[in-house]
């Protein structure tokens, strides 16, 4: 148990974080959306009713998705796109796809490399592309379940100040649908362009996130 512990500790830690902050989020809604119940004359809800809701499913989705929209673009922009001295760069000489020998797949697969890399055709395709196209998945979901869920709240709140509701296209058309999404897309593009810019500079000594202390700024696409 304590090696399994050492050596998936990353994921557990993130994993346990992310629970606790979503308890956190269940709870602060709750409050919130109570205070506002009271605030408009109605009936606060039970924490029940109110994580069931598409009002906190709104506000759960609209954050996975812009999350899982930064790692999509990540991942496909630095196949091409390159970053002169940050470690989230490949080195300035690997831009593109590489070659066979280079990704270790085909004639080049190692003893241990995964079953479906020593392969050719649809195999090698789909798995040369799993992980970009399963975050790229993930993204729709999260964005398809945020617009449904939003549509449902923002129904809600015409309902309860006596105005029709609106249908799931049209309210893909409202501002209020494009402006839950573009504030976490801005901020999610922010973080990993200064993440990128900032690690040419700025060093944390032991992190696989940055270069070597020592390091040159110049130098790409090493991480410590």
């Amino acid at each position: 148990m304590r090696r399994y512990l050492r050596e998936n500790a990353l994921g557990l830690a993130f994993g346990v974080l992310f629970l606790l902050v979503l308890v956190g989020e269940a709870f602060a809604g709750h409050a919130d959306f109570n205070q506002q119940q009271l605030t408009e004359g109605l009936l606060p809800v039970s924490l029940w009713r109110y994580v069931t809701s598409a009002s906190f499913a709104a506000d759960v989705a609209e954050n996975w998705q812009s999350e899982y929209l930064q790692f999509f673009l990540y991942i496909y922009l630095t196949v091409w796109l390159l970053q002169k001295g940050s470690p989230e760069s490949k080195g300035l000489d690997q831009a593109g796809r590489e070659s066979d020998k280079d990704q270790q797949v085909g004639a080049f697969a190692g003893e241990n490399s995964p079953a479906w890399a020593k392969r050719r055709g649809w195999r090698l395709t789909l798995f040369s592309n799993s992980l970009g196209l399963a975050m790229g998945l993930i993204f729709f979901a999260s964005w398809l379940t945020q617009s449904i869920a939003g549509a449902a709240a923002f129904n809600e709140r015409q309902l309860a100040d006596q105005q029709d509701p609106v249908s799931w296209g049209d309210y893909l058309g409202e501002p209020d649908f494009w402006n839950r999404t573009l504030q976490n897309w801005q901020s999610e593009l922010l973080a990993v362009a200064s993440m990128a810019i900032l690690s040419i500079y700025l060093r944390q000594r032991g992190s696989s996130q940055s270069k070597p202390v020592g390091a040159a700024h110049t130098l790409t696409g090493v991480e410590g």
